[in-house]
């Protein structure tokens, strides 16, 4: 008997586990299941999170590194559940109580996870305050004038007595500009003051609006103060806190008490100086400032100008001279006005279409003795030489938008317009819109005024004013046809308000987060109401009274991330452009197969899972359609698009190469004017997706063709192109899998081969393992790389590419003189990134190369990162020209003992290339490399960064010990 107690401790031990393993067993389909219910639940949370972070991630804001981390995490958290589904689906006998017991761990953490996900406050953060920004400034206009001007503000600056400066003149010549000269020389000269403070400031002085637009660039928020004073007291306090800067007032069309809004006065003890615009002198002296006027060009600056604009000297033209010199006249020596009339004469060559154009100018200019009312009498004038009245109406809608607002051009193309981007050009041709770059434009103040003055009195324009209640309803009368409330503060709309404006046709409320209902008397009595844009509002849901205003054309629901359902569309059968962008809807509304007229249609909805067949082509006039979503993918299949015969622009999923396939070829002769397609699994390589984005792109993502399937197809102006996680497709030519990306033969040179590539400006390759070169070439002795194959290409990115070798074969180097951007990482084998010779290219790389120097004319950056085998970048007989250098990263290269750049010669001696600002590398590395003469001019360019880590660790240890 004693014998038995031990036996039954030893049988307890063995059996323990295995009935431990046999639990994991028999439950491994409940665990499974409960952790795909729980990973669901995170899911949600990850996209209801996500579409937060987007509705606060307003212009210069950034997403908090707690919410990032915690997104991460809930990726790697769904890589680690589908490694335990692919386990599952194996089918095992040992694996599945091995994924029993992974899924019953995981479940927990998921939980966790799924806790530390309530982030209740805001997800977002102001970024650390700047010295100031630079301005994106013209060239004077008026150099002696302007110049002079300039330097007289300079003095003052400099001069320690002098502590505000008020710049004044008309509208349209020229202050802005010479203010943000003066901006840019302070921030270049930094040690003058320690920062810039600019703000533009509202016609309508709104101590609220001014109040905020200060506090912003000083990373401080008031959102939640609401009283004035306490504003004002919260904000002094800040200025003071920073000493020596320079606020500059941009605009002002009143005096102030600088107490009232919150800015200390500026004196010889604090260092600060206040800086204003104003058209008016008694602004500056109610300030108490130094003043200057902005004086009107001289005859000589103004006949310049007027040349200058014109492109060609008119007055050498004797039939067309005496006209010219009287419209020249009529300018009167303004800036803008020289520039918006000269815009409207330069396409005109007759002296007959000269003369009517200058009776329609005189005409316009006599209807006022006073200069600046002649001014917008001037462009009022520009305005009615608008052949179309599309233009006139573009423009005029630009008016609905605050002032000095930046207008995004594909949200106004949206808006209002089809043939959109040739209809802003000819309006910044005629100088009415500003281009600025090629996102948005903005309106000059005057332009502006003019417009509302040709639009008044139908147009009721109270944007950015910071309002917090809902207009009264005597400001809505009966002959109001546009209404634009945009960019307040409105929480409520009072449940009687039922503005009578018959004629009313656009009423804009976007960009009013704090309003969360919209009641259905609002709409009670605006049966002609077309445009109603209700984007980036707090709103739950649609009023009843909406889906009865059947004369509406426009729905814009954009980034209303409350709204989770749309009533029935059914009634809206004259809508055509939806957007329901960014909004949280997690079905299609009913009836939207009935809105047969809609030409534009955005279903990047964050929670919308499925578009129901059938929909789509029963659409037939859609021109734009973007139906998917990150993180949510939402399949398209390609015959449905396919129907779409009209379409421009799409951005959507397919889920094969068969779709995606079915779609291109049906596009036949058509050519789309943008397109951002997936193909395969939805795309995670945040390295690749910020590669590949926007323009021409197609992404493939873990996709193969269909058995019987031939051949992949490229649309042939595709500009952007990822191929990740491909392994069995064949690509642009006949090779099996993805061993190489391209090969050519002696008759491949001008075949299609190669059409998708002449117009490719981004190529992305990532975790592609049977990749071993980039292209290959039969061994024929006439074979040559197709003329301007990649020629066009300007970055090139390829990552965890694990069998290549060498990358770039020396004869294609001749193609890519428009290369900006290399990027490797990640590539176990990689020897060579610019290979010496292939042998299937011997002999073309002798042919019209120098074979001492590589010339890259317009690289600017260079990223090499965890390279264990690259030995070199260039054969040792060459060197790398590569005067547009901007920045080299090499990290994890320890093999790499060469740095083959081509430096310059400064007078006689070695110079770095003159565009060069950092070199990121290992230290260690940095000490081991061979070319000692090139380590030694390159030297204050290089850092490493786990250095400049350490450095900053002990910053904060030292400023964390001298605090306690």
């Amino acid at each position: 008997m004693e014998i038995v107690g031990p036996i039954f401790e030893i049988a307890k031990m063995i059996f323990a586990p295995i009935c431990k393993c046999c639990a994991y067993y028999r439950g491994a389909d409940k665990h499974r299941r409960i952790l795909k219910n729980k990973w669901q639940d995170l899911e949600r949370r990850k996209i209801d999170t996500n579409s937060r972070m987007r509705a606060q991630l307003l212009p210069g804001k950034t997403p908090m590194k707690e919410v990032e981390g915690w997104l991460q995490d809930v990726e790697k958290m769904n890589d680690e559940i589908e490694a335990i589904e692919r386990e599952a689906i194996e089918g095992k006998c040992f694996s599945r109580a091995h994924v029993g017991k992974l899924a019953f761990k995981k479940i927990r953490e998921v939980e966790e996870l799924y806790q530390r996900g309530a982030f209740s406050d805001s997800l977002v953060i102001d970024p650390p305050p700047s010295n100031g920004e630079i301005m994106s400034t013209p060239t004077l206009i008026g150099e002696s004038t302007a110049e002079r001007v300039k330097e007289a503000i300079w003095a003052w600056v400099l001069d320690n007595d002098v502590r505000k400066i008020g710049l004044y003149g008309m509208g349209g010549i020229g202050k802005s500009t010479v203010m943000e000269h003066i901006n840019n020389r302070l921030l270049k000269e930094k040690n003058k003051f320690d920062s810039v403070i600019w703000v533009t400031v509202s016609k309508s002085l709104n101590v609220i609006q001014l109040q905020h637009d200060i506090a912003r660039k000083l990373d401080l928020d008031l959102a939640k103060v609401e009283d004035v004073r306490e504003r004002a007291a919260k904000l002094k306090a800040k200025l003071e806190d920073k000493n020596r800067y320079v606020l500059i007032l941009d605009d002002m069309w009143e005096a102030f008490a600088l107490e009232k809004v919150g800015i200390p006065e500026p004196t010889s003890a604090n260092g600060c100086k206040l800086l204003l615009t104003t058209r008016d002198l008694a602004v500056c002296r109610g300030m108490s400032c130094n003043d200057i006027k902005m004086e009107l060009l001289s005859k000589e600056e103004a006949h310049k100008l007027f040349l200058d604009k014109m492109g060609y000297d008119v007055f050498n033209i004797p039939y067309l001279k005496p006209i010219a010199k009287e419209v020249l006249e009529r300018c009167a020596q303004l800036p803008l006005a020289i520039v918006t009339i000269t815009a409207s004469f330069k396409p005109l060559r007759q002296d007959f279409e000269w003369r009517d154009a200058l009776e329609k100018l005189k005409t316009s200019v006599m209807r006022s003795d006073n200069r600046e009312k002649q001014v917008l009498e001037t462009l009022k004038f520009s305005y009615e030489c608008l052949e179309d009245e599309e233009p006139k109406q573009c423009l005029l809608h630009c008016a609905l938008y605050p002032e000095d607002f930046k207008i995004n051009k594909q949200e106004l193309i949206g808006h209002l317009i089809d043939q959109g981007y040739s209809i802003l050009s000819k309006l910044e041709n005629a100088c009415l819109l500003e281009g600025g770059n090629d996102n948005f434009v903005k309106m000059h103040d005057l332009v502006r005024d003019m417009v509302l003055q040709v639009a008044s009195p139908e147009f009721m324009v109270e944007g950015h004013l910071g309002l917090e209640d809902f207009s009264d309803e005597g400001k809505w009368r009966e002959d109001l046809v546009k209404a634009s409330l945009m960019y307040n503060n409105i929480s409520t709309i009072p449940c009687n308000v039922s503005p009578r404006c018959p004629n009313l046709s656009t009423l804009l409320l976007r960009g009013n987060p704090s309003l969360k209902a919209v009641p259905d008397s609002l709409f009670e009595h605006l049966h002609g109401l077309k445009v109603l844009d209700l984007s980036y509002t707090g709103i739950r849901s649609l009023p009843n009274s909406v889906f009865s205003l059947e004369n509406l054309s426009i729905l814009r629901l954009r980034g209303c991330v409350g709204l989770i359902h749309v009533s029935s569309l059914a009634k809206l059968t004259t809508l055509r452009k939806l957007d329901l962008g960014l909004t949280n809807i997690e079905e299609v509304p009913h009836g939207l197969e009935m809105l047969v007229n809609l030409t534009y249609l955005n279903l990047n909805a964050c929670r919308l899972k499925t578009i129901p067949l059938g929909i789509l082509p029963k659409l037939y006039h859609l021109q734009y359609l973007s139906v998917s979503c990150d993180p949510n993918t939402v399949i398209v299949k390609g015959e449905e698009i396919a129907s779409l015969k009209k379409l421009e622009t799409f951005g959507g999923h397919f889920n094969d190469l068969y779709e995606f396939n079915t779609y291109i070829r049906s596009l036949e002769k058509r050519q789309l004017a943008c397109y951002q397609i997936e193909v395969g699994m939805s795309v995670m390589d945040d390295l690749i997706s910020a590669e590949v984005s926007g323009g021409k792109s197609i992404m493939l993502n873990d996709c193969n063709l269909r058995k019987g399937e031939e051949s992949f197809v490229l649309p042939k102006d595709v500009q952007a192109l990822g191929i990740l996680s491909c392994h069995e497709i064949r690509i642009l030519d006949n090779c099996e899998g993805i061993e190489h990306v391209l090969s050519f033969s002696s008759s491949c040179s001008s075949s299609s081969c190669t059409l998708s590539l002449q117009t490719l400006e981004v190529l992305a390759l990532s975790s592609l393992d049977n990749l071993q070169v980039l292209c290959r070439k039969e061994k024929v002795a006439s074979a040559r790389f197709p003329h301007d194959i990649f020629s066009c290409l300007k970055t090139f990115a390829i990552v965890n590419c694990s069998r290549i070798k060498k990358l770039l074969p020396a004869g294609l180097l001749l193609h890519l003189h428009n290369l900006e951007k290399i990027e490797v990482r990640n590539c176990g084998q990689l020897e060579e990134i610019i290979a010496e010779v292939f042998d299937e290219f011997e002999g073309e790389e002798k042919e019209g190369m120098d074979t001492t120097k590589i010339t890259l004319p317009i690289l600017r950056t260079l990223e090499l990162q965890d390279l264990p085998e690259l030995k070199t970048i260039c054969s040792s007989r060459k060197l790398i020209v590569c005067d547009s250098l901007e920045r080299v990263e090499i990290i994890e290269c320890q093999k790499l003992k060469r740095l083959p750049l081509s430096l310059p010669l400064l007078n006689g001696q070695l110079s770095p290339p003159p565009s060069l600002k950092d070199i990121e590398a290992d230290k260690e590395w940095w000490e081991s490399l061979d070319c000692q003469d090139t380590k030694n001019v390159l030297q204050p360019f290089f850092w490493d960064p786990k250095e400049r880590d350490k450095q900053l660790i002990a910053y904060v240890e030292d400023l964390l010990r001298s605090r306690t």
